[in-house]
C-alpha cells in the first residue's frame, strides 16, 4: 500500500541522500543544501503535511485550493509581464528572436510554449525557440544532471545561433531561480549585450540579479514538497503564455480576437480559418470557403472581401 511508504523508509537512507544529487551516475553532495532547503518552493506545505492520508476527493480538493493561489501570484506580476512583452516586441520589430531555456519542467514547458507559435501564428519556427537541459530527448526522459553545467547552458545558446548582432531576448526559466545550466547562458547572453529576462517564483534570485527583468510569481510550497511541476509549474505556463501571445498581439499576429495567422495545416484549422474570416467579413460559410480557396490565407480572405 502507497500508505506504507512511511513505515518503509530507513532514516539512515535519509541521512544519507539528503543535500545529494547524482551527476553522470555518481553521488556528489550540493554545493549549499541549506539555502537550497529554505528556498519557498522547497519548503513543507502546512496544508498538505497529511495528504496521503485523506480520501481521494479530500485530496483533490487540498491540491484544488493550492492551486488557486497561482493566478493571483502571476497577477500581482502584470507589470513585469507587461515590460517584458513589450520589449520583446521592440525586439522583434528590429528582427529579433525570442529565445527560452530551462531544465526539467521549466524547460519542457518553454518548448511547448515556442512549439505552439508557429501554428498558432504562422510564424518561422526560429523566430520563438525552446531549449532544454538534456537536448529534446529530455522531452520525455528526464536529464537532470544536464542541469548542474553552467557550460552547457552556454553552449546551447551558441549552437542555436544566438548572437550579438541580432537584438535577441532570453528568458532563462527555473522555478528555483538558481539552475546553473541556466545561469550559464543567462551570462553569456549578458556578455552579449542582449536582453534577459528572468522567470522564477523565487524572488531575489541568483537569476534575478543577471536579468534586466524578472517575472517572479510567488507561489509557495508545493502540495508535494519540492515538486514544482505543480504550482510553479502552472504558474510558469501562465506566464509563458501571456509573454508569446502579447508579443503576438503588440506585432500584428491578431485582429480583435481572432487568430487570423493560423496555419491550414489540418481539417480542423481550415475549418477555423473559415469561422474566422465569417467573424470577421459576416460573411456567410460559402463565402468564406471560396473567398479562403481564392486569397490562402485569412489575412488575405480578409482583405480580399474588404477591397
Amino acid at each position: 500500500m502507497l500508505n506504507d511508504t512511511r513505515q518503509a523508509l530507513k532514516p539512515a537512507a535519509a541521512l544519507h541522500w539528503r543535500g545529494a544529487v547524482r551527476h553522470h551516475g555518481r553521488v556528489t553532495k550540493a554545493p549549499d543544501p541549506e539555502a537550497l532547503a529554505a528556498l519557498p518552493t522547497e519548503t513543507r506545505n502546512p496544508n498538505s503535511t497529511h495528504i496521503d492520508q485523506l480520501s481521494t476527493l479530500e485530496m483533490l480538493a487540498v491540491i484544488n485550493r493550492e492551486d488557486q493561489s497561482v493566478a493571483l501570484a502571476v497577477e500581482r506580476e502584470l507589470p513585469h509581464i507587461a515590460k517584458a512583452v513589450d520589449a520583446i516586441a521592440e525586439r522583434f520589430g528590429r528582427g529579433g528572436r525570442l529565445f527560452y531555456i530551462g531544465a526539467g519542467t521549466s524547460g519542457r514547458l518553454g518548448v511547448l510554449d515556442a512549439s505552439e507559435c508557429p501554428p498558432t501564428f504562422s510564424v518561422d519556427a526560429d523566430l520563438v525557440q525552446g531549449i532544454i537541459a538534456g537536448g529534446d530527448a529530455a522531452l520525455r526522459l528526464s536529464s537532470e544532471h544536464s542541469e548542474d553545467v553552467p557550460e552547457l547552458g552556454e553552449q546551447d545558446l551558441k549552437a542555436r545561433g544566438f548572437a550579438a548582432e541580432l537584438p535577441d531576448t532570453l528568458v532563462g526559466i527555473a522555478a528555483s531561480g538558481r539552475t546553473p545550466y541556466v545561469l550559464g547562458a543567462m551570462e553569456y547572453a549578458r556578455s552579449l549585450g542582449a536582453l534577459i529576462i528572468a522567470l522564477t517564483c523565487v524572488p531575489g534570485s541568483a537569476m534575478e540579479r543577471v536579468a534586466d527583468i524578472t517575472i517572479s510569481p510567488v507561489t509557495g510550497p508545493e502540495v508535494i514538497t519540492g515538486s514544482t511541476r505543480l504550482k510553479a509549474g502552472t504558474a510558469t505556463k501562465l506566464v509563458l503564455n501571456m509573454l508569446s501571445t502579447g508579443v503576438m498581439i503588440r506585432t500584428g499576429a491578431v485582429y480583435g480576437n481572432l487568430m487570423v495567422n493560423v496555419k491550414l495545416t489540418n481539417a480542423k484549422l481550415v475549418d477555423r480559418a473559415q469561422r474566422i474570416i465569417m467573424a470577421a467579413t459576416g460573411c456567410g460559410r460559402d463565402e468564406a470557403v471560396s473567398l479562403l480557396a481564392e486569397a490562402g490565407s485569412v489575412k488575405a480572405a480578409i482583405t480580399l472581401h474588404n477591397s
